[in-house]
């Protein structure tokens, strides 16, 4: 019988199939899955900020360089090897913007360029994003699968 695990925000799980890792009320934030079909097993991360700034005090899973860090060292200990493993991701929406100015900070653009390059980093191919946009997600990763489900508000629902 499979089992959703839920991942609040500023945080990360690691599930095995047939798990379902899920996590809500991604604005800005980045909600990112990284997997290994093969192995069965995923991690899914809540992402409130771009980069640490190499300010370790605090929690490490808010950033993107931190969490994704951890995560992939916690999925290495349970034997998956960094060559196989993949990403997808959602999120980054811009939802605050005022009539007349250029959107402020740009966090969720910032969020998922900061994702990608994390990933880039490690190696890890991004197989698919649903990111920006001023509307809120809702995220559901299926681990048997690789289907990663969206769920937004007036903007209905898709698979990627």
């Amino acid at each position: 019988m499979s089992n959703t695990i839920i991942v609040g925000m500023a945080d990360y799980k690691i599930g095995r199939t047939p798990d379902k890792l899920m996590t809500a009320g991604l604005g800005s934030c980045i909600g990112v899955c990284i997997y290994d079909l093969h192995e069965g097993a995923a991690g899914l991360a809540h992402i409130m900020l771009p980069s640490s700034n190499g300010n370790h005090a605090g929690n490490p899973a808010k950033y993107a360089d931190t969490c994704l860090e951890m995560m992939l060292e916690d999925l290495c200990k349970l034997g998956l090897r960094k060559s196989r493993l993949k990403a997808k991701m959602a999120g980054g929406a811009q939802m605050f913007s005022f009539k007349g100015r250029t959107p402020q900070l740009k966090i969720g653009e910032r969020n998922a360029e900061a994702v990608e390059r994390e990933l880039k980093k490690h190696g890890i191919p991004l197989l698919a994003a649903d990111v920006g946009g001023t509307f809120g997600r809702t995220i559901n990763f299926d681990i048997k699968t690789g289907e990663l489900h969206i769920r937004t508000i007036n903007h209905g629902e898709k698979v990627i």
